[in-house]
């Protein structure tokens, strides 16, 4: 809706990390944001409005101009005040429109023959829950317990976290 740069963006989002960001992922992630909006426009996520037409775009905390020497920014694509469950509906319904297992459980990374489903392939790249779970206080829903990093923790694969 005004002007933006995703540099602005990538800045703001290392500088409220702390700068303890994967500031890699932070630049791909940055970078890709415009497209995304677009790709998930083309999946038909009810974005709202303006009365241009253009997709409205909310502020958020921690969202500035020029490297934080300007106002806030507009930066976040809306649909109404519920945009997380748009997507969440919007990206369930896709899965299905291509097949992918969806809520499914895994128990375990098989490395020979095994039994359940059995998917063969040279790589994997699972997209699993947090592990808030294993902390008896935690705001995480209670089908957040970590699995999917325990399954490759021990395969002794790599291990990559990020939020």
């Amino acid at each position: 809706m005004i002007e933006a740069d995703w540099r602005w963006h990538m800045y703001d989002i290392i500088k409220d990390s702390d700068w303890l960001g994967d500031q890699d992922a932070i630049h791909y992630n940055c970078c890709e944001a415009l497209l995304t909006v677009i790709k998930l426009e083309h999946c038909d996520l009810p974005f709202s409005r303006t009365k241009e037409g253009k997709i409205y775009q909310r502020a958020f905390g921690g969202q500035s101009l020029n490297f934080g020497k300007g106002e806030q920014l507009y930066r976040c694509g809306a649909a109404v005040d519920r945009t997380g469950h748009a997507m969440l509906h919007t990206l369930y319904g896709q899965s299905f429109r291509h097949n992918l297992f969806v809520e499914d459980f895994a128990t375990d990374l098989i490395m020979e023959d095994g039994t359940f489903h059995r998917f063969r392939g040279h790589k994997a790249v699972l997209a699993s829950s947090n592990f808030g779970r294993a902390y008896f206080s935690a705001t995480s829903a209670h089908t957040c317990p970590g699995d999917g990093m325990a399954m490759v923790s021990r395969t002794g694969w790599p291990l990559k976290i990020s939020s």
